[in-house]
């Protein structure tokens, strides 16, 4: 922390800089959060908070304006408020969240809570997901606040709990409990979306307006067991087997929406042959099987299509020497926007066809709902990706996975996932082993946050 803030002393002498000169800077903000351990398990959510606050406070944001609270002492969130000088226009919010999934160091080449650089790359538990966004936001701010920057609307950042996991996830508490310190027009998620590098090639930057949401369901089998010297053709696993056959062969009928109808038709157009001719086909009506088959080859081309469905968990039996009593699994659904958690368990009932196997959903947090993408906010994201990467298409896309964008978009607020890093889609490490960030790419999102928020702030 001494080291940031006097970084932070040094450029705010210097005044504004060319992107270069803040790299020091940038770099020891995103170390300070890899290194501050952050998971459900062990972490504090609220230590990170606090040394993010600290930095704003040192750059001048008033006490009024940065605030930590939380409803636990780990589970602290940082809402951060940068005034702007016309109260008749609404907020804009700005979304990241500070806690990472679980990672253990026998399962890491280092350890995954000590800030490396190496061969290009910075190394550590959240480097892409998503302790750089969290980066990008704060800097942002320190930045725009030592240029003396005065925007036109307040600016507000909120730096979040528990979104990777965790029984205190910080947008859901926030908007319950403190609902007008991030009430905003819209809001943009640094969690989503975001650019595709192919060989070092800047190919596309997606901007999300929609995303799956994300539903487990318990499989059981239960029988009376018995000895295994004994076997009965009624085994609670063959059962329990047979129901996940039957749910791998299944495909969901497909689902577009606005969003990933307008991804495809612009995907068409950077494509050549027979994908760009399948890509423009599944945009039209009717919709014919061929076209449709071929894309649902492709894992991610399939979930933009479709409701999915994959076993994830299992168990059974309690002993070498006895047939199971018992037969477990979890199904793990992605569902598009229009489908319900209802209507899959339904589905999954039908396809697997046996009443011995019970189905029981294990969560239902709502359906995240679409977000129309408006020429205003989408124009605005171009014109900064376009400042920065010229040739870069900007494609609006449905986010396969989720994000605390659910929570905001229920809640009222247009949610827009414009991560602004460029992941190589061959390497894509969140949540696994030794996750990576380019040093480049990261320094890029850096610029990138700070031009956006100038560019939505106006002033």
């Amino acid at each position: 922390m001494k080291r940031l803030l006097h970084v932070l002393a040094v450029s705010c002498v210097l005044g504004g800089e060319l992107p270069a000169d803040q790299r020091p800077m940038a770099r020891d903000v995103l170390r300070e959060l890899i290194e501050t351990n952050t998971t459900d398990s062990t972490g504090d959510n609220t230590r990170a908070a606090e040394e993010m606050a600290t930095l704003l406070l040192k750059a001048g944001f008033s006490d009024a304006d940065v605030r930590v609270l939380g409803p636990t002492a780990r589970k602290g969130n940082l809402v951060v408020r940068y005034r702007g000088t016309d109260s008749a226009l609404k907020p804009i919010l700005f979304l990241a969240h500070l806690d990472v999934v679980e990672a253990r160091r026998e399962d890491w080449t280092t350890d995954p809570f000590q800030f490396i650089e190496k061969d290009g790359f910075f190394y550590g538990r959240g480097t892409e997901d998503d302790k750089s966004g969290d980066a990008d936001l704060v800097l942002g701010l320190v930045r725009l606040k030592r240029e003396g920057y005065q925007p036109k609307r307040d600016l507000i950042v909120a730096l979040t709990s528990d979104e990777e996991g965790g029984d205190h996830n910080g947008v859901q508490w926030l908007l319950a409990t403190n609902r007008p310190l991030i009430d905003a027009e819209f809001c943009i998620n640094t969690d989503a979306g975001g650019g595709s590098l192919e060989k070092g090639r800047h190919v596309e930057f997606n901007v999300s307006g929609a995303e799956k949401t994300y539903q487990s369901y318990r499989l059981e089998v239960k029988n009376r067991g018995g000895h295994s010297s004994l076997p009965e053709k009624d085994n609670a696993i063959y059962k329990l087997a047979d129901a996940l056959t039957r749910i791998s062969h299944y495909q969901f009928p497909v689902r577009l929406n606005d969003v990933t109808r307008e991804y495809f038709r612009r995907r068409a157009a950077l494509e050549t042959g027979a994908l760009a001719a399948d890509m423009k086909a599944v945009t039209e009506t009717p919709l014919w099987p061929g076209p449709v088959s071929r894309l649902s080859a492709n894992p991610y081309y399939n979930a933009l299509l479709r409701t999915t469905c994959v076993a994830t968990m299992l168990s059974g039996g309690h002993a070498e020497n006895a047939l199971p009593q018992t037969a477990t699994a979890t199904v793990n659904c992605r569902l598009v926007p229009g489908d319900s958690a209802q209507n899959v368990q339904a589905t999954l009932e039908r396809v697997i066809r046996s009443a011995a196997v019970s189905i029981t959903p294990l969560q239902d947090t709502g359906i995240s709902p679409i977000t129309p993408l408006p020429a205003a906010v989408l124009g605005t994201i171009e014109s900064t990706v376009h400042s920065m990467w010229p040739d870069t298409p900007v494609i609006p896309v449905m986010d396969t996975g989720a994000s605390d964008g659910k929570y905001t978009r229920l809640a009222g607020i247009p949610t827009y996932g414009a991560s602004g890093q460029f992941d190589d889609v061959d390497d894509v490490r969140a949540h696994g082993k030794d996750e990576r960030i380019g040093v480049d790419s990261y320094y890029d999102s850096v610029e990138f946050y700070y031009q956006l928020m100038k560019a939505f702030g106006g002033g």
